[in-house]
């Protein structure tokens, strides 16, 4: 079995090494650049896009060789495709934000359709229903927020893949891993061309792919085995994208801003006005990612007591760190 993973791991890990230089290539000749504005974009030079196409290729075709397909990773794949075509359609910059939300809806209900969903057994299946739409939409957007620097999204992904591959493993749950650590391996191959200085992006096409993806993992894993709100182990483990979206959403609400403007609400873009690089700034990104999915895995394996004294601690964390965050100076 440790062999099967391995081999799962590496194969989607050449293949996105192989495939990422293939994706620069095609995006520079057919002019998918992301270039320099001097206010958001601040990269030295264009930048290519269509990495996600390289993560998402390399994460196919390991998945296509080494697993079989049931109608739960079909419905996975097909969301994920159909995210992936709004993402590249967006980059090519032919979408509105509303368009991007209805076939983001789209995806969604293809996941429900294959019966990958929220279930609560108190609660009625409409509400399964909205909670599942207001899950994967948010974690989908998450990942495509934090986007912004060099390795951040990707790496951050990488980690919470490593962490659902885990409780996979744990609970013996095998399509789950194998998915995870192909997802894992496709990352860690484009984060060799993503890292600062980055040779090329995600763009919306891979941002909003991985979101998606392991916002449908988080769904399949088990986490309440051994107490009542081990559920929350996956918002732990993916705290990174859900605090960056509630941090912006908070800053923007209180500017009367709309949420779809970019801005340098980000906690990332604080961090580097604050006193940080790109690379230390996204490096503590992966620490803080690396912390919150052991954090996952031990609220999924303590007792009641224990796992909600973790929870507390780490949500009075996020609140004192947006307060700090809030007052740092992002205008000058």
């Amino acid at each position: 079995m440790v062999l099967y993973f391995l081999l799962t791991f590496v194969l989607s890990f050449l293949l996105s090494i192989y495939g990422t230089p293939v994706a620069m290539k095609a995006a520079t000749k057919f002019g998918i650049i992301d270039k320099p504005d001097g206010k958001l974009k601040t990269q030295g030079k264009p930048v290519p896009y269509l990495g996600g196409l390289s993560v998402y290729l390399s994460f196919l075709l390991s998945i296509g060789m080494t697993l079989g397909f049931s109608r739960e990773v079909l419905g996975m794949v097909l969301s994920g495709t159909i995210v992936l075509l709004l993402g590249l359609i967006d980059d090519l910059g032919a979408l509105s934000p509303g368009v991007k939300f209805i076939g983001q809806l789209i995806a969604v209900f293809v996941l429900i359709k294959s019966g990958v969903m929220i279930s609560v057994v108190i609660l009625p299946y409409w509400l399964c229903v909205l909670f599942t739409i207001l899950w994967i939409v948010g974690i989908t957007n998450g990942f495509n927020l934090i986007d912004i620097m060099d390795g951040l999204s990707a790496g951050t992904a990488f980690f919470a893949s490593i962490f659902f591959f885990i409780i996979s493993i744990i609970n013996d749950n095998l399509s789950t891993a194998t998915i995870s650590i192909a997802l894992a391996g496709s990352l860690l191959g484009f984060l060799y061309f993503n890292f600062e200085p980055a040779r090329i992006y995600l763009g919306d096409t891979g941002s909003m792919f991985i979101g998606l993806t392991l916002g449908t993992l988080a769904m399949t894993g088990k986490y309440s085995t051994h107490n009542q709100v081990g559920f929350l182990a996956p918002l732990i483990a993916l705290g990174v994208p859900i605090f960056d979206t509630f941090l912006v959403s908070y800053i923007r609400a209180l500017r009367r801003k709309s949420i779809f403007i970019g801005s340098r609400d980000h906690f990332a873009i604080r961090l580097r006005h604050w006193a940080l690089s790109v690379k230390t700034t996204v490096l503590l990104s992966y620490g803080v990612a690396i912390i919150l999915g052991i954090i996952g895995i031990l609220i999924t394996y303590t007792d009641n007591i224990t796992s909600l004294s973790i929870v507390s601690v780490s949500l009075l964390a996020f609140i004192l760190i947006t307060y700090w965050l809030k007052k740092i100076d992002v205008e000058n």
